[in-house]
């Protein structure tokens, strides 16, 4: 076991510890901006249809119901502008960090290989490269790395940390350079619903692909934009040459979606209310942590998408984070998600209102 775990990285979130209790040591408490984890309640309608599949005592299937398949392809017509998306071109995963830990081991990549993800970035991209024992590089540009012997390219737009949106001259710049070196793109767009100052487009929409899925594969979450990360909901969309070898070594492996999360997923895919509400709620809550940290000396970049505000004043982040932590507000060191973040924090929009409001008197007082 110590051969495998010596091939990670330190978990990151340990050495927070603590500045968390710094923060919890706050007269009127601690306000935790630093996991991008939801605090709101599941949408009534995805709880209704859970709890009404909770009689469910056979095995599901790893590639989900046909009602499953159906609300996916669905899903990605209406709101991503996909187009002929059938059965074939969908997976559903049991969450998506999973998927992108194991996703290189699952596709037999290994030592010789090259992986590539953003310079800053999910840290997950590099744990799922260093378990396959594959060689990760990350990039600034994906068009200037060397294609030689690169079989993955991981992008992520919007960003996490960063919220940043790769416009979709870009996105069909890298799609097609990718597909002239024959490198296989999977695009990490879990926080495509939650676009503020930029509209975050998929690799799935045919103005960026050409009208064909090949060597593209998108990965989409329930998890923020309908509050079910406890649920473990995600799905894979895209090249069914690349799915389908997937979808059978899922199989042995028996990574299965339990049925009543299936169920669950079918409702909030279905309904697109809930994610209005909840993007109101934080769209609310972005413009008030944005001008308290403005106000308080932070410069924020990027941050035009996703759940998080990237934010700077110019000093080590650390030294940020214990500031912060004196006033019982504990954010996420921007180091964590690569060197070159060493300077910014990431904020989380997933706090409950009277948090945000506690965060913000704190910032302004």
């Amino acid at each position: 076991m110590s051969a495998v775990t010596d091939r990670l990285p330190v978990f990151p979130w340990d050495k927070l510890t603590p500045f968390k209790q710094t923060a919890a040591a706050h007269p009127d408490g601690i306000v935790d901006l630093s996991v991008g984890t939801p605090v709101d309640p599941v949408p009534e309608v995805i709880q209704k249809a859970l709890v009404a599949a909770a009689d469910s005592p056979g095995y599901p299937t790893v590639w989900g119901t046909p009602e499953l398949r159906d609300a996916i392809t669905g899903w990605l017509t209406r709101r991503l502008g996909a187009r002929e998306v059938t059965h074939r071109h969908v997976l559903p995963v049991v969450g998506s960090k999973e998927l992108v830990a194991w996703l290189p081991t699952q596709l037999g990549l290994g030592p010789g290989d090259r992986i590539a993800h953003p310079r800053l970035a999910y840290p997950t991209y590099e744990v799922g490269a260093r378990l396959a024992r594959a060689h990760h590089e990350v990039y600034d540009d994906p068009t200037a790395l060397d294609p030689e012997g690169l079989k993955l390219l991981w992008l992520n737009s919007p960003s996490n940390p960063t919220g940043k949106v790769l416009a979709k001259e870009e996105l069909t710049r890298i799609v097609t350079w990718a597909r002239a070196h024959d490198i296989l793109i999977f695009s990490d767009e879990c926080y495509l619903e939650l676009g503020w100052e930029a509209d975050p487009v998929s690799v799935l929409h045919p103005d960026v692909n050409g009208g064909s899925y090949d060597g593209i594969v998108a990965v989409h979450s329930l998890s923020k934009r309908s509050n079910l990360a406890g649920y473990r909901a995600a799905f894979l969309a895209g090249d069914p040459a690349v799915l389908g070898p997937l979808l059978e070594i899922r199989k042995h492996g028996g990574m299965m979606t339990s049925a009543p999360t299936q169920a669950a997923a079918v409702a909030a895919l279905n309904d697109d209310d809930h994610v209005r509400v909840q993007r109101e709620r934080y769209a609310t809550r972005r413009e008030a942590l944005r001008a308290a940290l403005q106000s308080h000396g932070f410069r924020i970049d990027h941050s035009e998408a996703s759940l998080y505000l990237w934010a700077t004043r110019d000093e080590p982040c650390w030294t940020t984070v214990a500031h912060l932590a004196d006033l019982g507000i504990l954010v996420a060191p921007g180091d964590f998600y690569g060197e070159a973040g060493q300077h910014h924090i990431r904020v989380a929009l997933t706090a409950t209102d009277p948090h945000i409001t506690a965060a913000v008197t704190r910032l302004t007082s």
